[in-house]
């Protein structure tokens, strides 16, 4: 895979992110959906590497 491929990748990895960010009501929000955002930045984090 090449950078550009990596960049786009992340890009779209950290749209997803953002949107299911956006999704979430406070109230409602759970210690896994919590895990599950944080899981999605450290896999974000290592394909930086």
């Amino acid at each position: 895979m090449n950078q550009q491929d990596k960049v786009n990748q992340l890009k779209t990895q950290l749209q997803t992110f953002l949107n299911q960010l956006d999704q979430l009501e406070p109230e409602e929000t759970s210690v896994e959906d919590i895990d599950r955002l944080l899981k999605i930045i450290e896999d974000m984090e290592n394909k930086l590497r």
